[in-house]
């Protein structure tokens, strides 16, 4: 119970955190941002790390001059490019293997049916779609890989994906995150942001959950 309060706390209160971040560790807070976004996009195991919240905090202290805009938008767009590549590799290399006997409590196979979903209405184009959605963002590369999608196709759509997703959210953050009602209302500005990005999520979820039987 401890454990997802410190959770819910963090993604709550990010602008804190990631100031605390700053303060502590200085450049280094780039590998840390680094590693956040790599593990979220390549892990399959690790789906609720934050995203496009945390995307948007780190904008808004750019605009601070605490980041450099420039650096972060390259490293954090490679380290998206990189985990969603490592995570089409898994799934490519494991295949659905990892979703039968001991290999099945690790991962939810809701969220594994959920991207499927996706993939039929969107093809190909789920890779770009999947990055502003949480968890499936985390699940759409590997389902590309465990459907052995031709990597020199999948890679242009992460690599489209990847930084459009990064620079929408951190670009974002650098221009808006210090207007005054953003600053004074910040954790509803990231429930918002978290809202708005699961929407596509549930309500494709709803629709062929209640879909009429034909």
């Amino acid at each position: 119970m401890e454990y997802i309060k410190t959770f819910f706390d963090i993604f709550m209160h990010l602008d804190t955190h990631l100031n605390t971040i700053i303060q502590s560790y200085g450049a280094w807070t780039y590998a840390l941002l680094f590693l956040i976004i790599f593990c979220e996009t390549g892990l399959v195991v690790m789906p609720l790390l934050p995203g496009d919240s945390l995307l948007f905090a780190a904008g808004t202290f750019a605009a601070l001059g605490a980041l450099d805009i420039t650096w972060l938008c390259l490293i954090l767009a490679v380290a998206a490019v990189l985990g969603d590549t490592l995570n089409y590799w898994i799934g490519h290399l494991i295949g659905p293997k990892v979703f039968s006997g001991e290999h099945a409590r690790f991962l939810n196979r809701e969220h594994l049916d959920r991207t499927h979903t996706f993939y039929e209405k969107y093809g190909g184009k789920t890779i770009i779609f999947a990055r502003f959605v949480p968890i499936i963002r985390t699940f759409a590369p590997f389902v590309a890989g465990v459907g052995s999608m031709t990597y020199s196709r999948f890679i242009l759509y992460n690599l489209a994906g990847g930084v459009a997703w990064i620079s929408i959210f951190v670009v974002g953050g650098y221009f808006f995150g210090n207007i005054p009602v953003v600053r004074r209302n910040f954790t509803l500005v990231i429930m918002a942001i978290i809202v708005v990005s699961v929407m596509p999520g549930v309500i494709q979820y709803l629709r062929h959950r209640y879909r009429p039987s034909s």
